[in-house]
């Protein structure tokens, strides 16, 4: 049977679950089912509408799940409502997994964070290894992608920011980590597009003013959006001969490191990769 190379195999229905809000959207139920699929799993992983209010009794009703990934607006405050904050959730300032802390139902939740081993994954797969990095935005999404540069060597990089004021998150992480930062203004003019990587944590549409200026090759562009796909962003990099990675393998290797974590199993990548294929068909996975 696959899936015991972590020296665990568990058995009977378990529940597990993606909050948020908005969240009827969110893929994270058709990875997860795939995942359970194919392990064989009589496992279930629900969608629940769930704001920052509303997450200590959405948990406390729920002591004894296996799980839970967990987007806007709840990354930040999973630090709030957890009893272990895991040491890269720490770093990161944000969360985007809760697991039964202690390995049980008994010992509340452990806070962990699967988006910085998305962010390298994603990278790994096209062999991309900057020596300079630019990041557009500071929210959650930018925190983790600094962590994850400090995984691939990189000890400085560009910030650019819509609002410097609103960069405060990132300014603690890469004091935490000993990154370098240089802020400066998101405008399509700016040198630091120029970077061998330039990740992109915008909303989607927000970067496509930026599609005008110029890419080439040797560059990569890593844009966090998956839908609609490709952005003008990507289509963009892609005409100039930029190497381009999309927001759907970071969403794909998030949730397998999620599904690792819960089920103490390996994570069938490939199955999970074949349906969010499906499910996005415009996308280069």
């Amino acid at each position: 049977m696959r899936g015991e190379s972590l020296g665990l195999r568990l058995s009977g229905a378990r529940s597990a679950a993606v909050l948020g809000r908005p969240v009827a959207h969110s893929l994270s139920p058709l990875l997860h089912r795939s995942a359970y699929a194919e392990l064989g799993l009589d496992w279930t992983y629900t969608a629940i509408d769930c704001g920052v209010a509303e997450l200590p009794a959405v948990l406390a009703e729920r002591a004894d799940w296996a799980g839970f990934s967990c987007t806007m607006p709840l990354k930040r405050a999973l630090l709030d409502v957890a009893d272990e904050v895991r040491p890269v959730a720490a770093a990161v300032g944000a969360a985007n997994t809760l697991l039964p802390a202690g390995g049980s139902a008994s010992g509340g939740w452990a806070a962990d964070n699967t988006d910085v081993a998305g962010i390298v994954a994603a990278l790994a797969e096209h062999a991309v290894a900057p020596r300079s990095v630019t990041i557009l935005g500071a929210g959650g999404t930018a925190q983790a992608a600094l962590a994850a540069l400090t995984v691939l060597g990189v000890d400085a990089c560009s910030v650019l920011v819509r609002d410097p004021a609103r960069a405060d998150g990132v300014r603690a992480v890469a004091e935490r980590l000993g990154v370098g930062l240089a802020f400066r203004p998101l405008a399509a003019e700016a040198p630091e597009f120029g970077a061998d990587l330039v990740i992109s944590t915008l909303p989607a549409g927000v970067a496509d003013p930026l599609a005008a200026r110029r890419w080439t090759p040797g560059q990569t562009v890593f844009d966090v959006v998956y839908s609609p796909w490709p952005t003008a962003l990507a289509a963009a990099a892609d005409a100039g001969g930029a190497r381009v990675v999309s927001g759907a393998l970071l969403l794909l290797h998030q949730a397998a490191a999620q599904v690792s974590l819960m089920t103490g199993q390996e994570a069938p990548v490939s199955a999970m990769r074949a349906a969010l294929a499906a499910a996005l068909p415009t996308t280069d996975l």
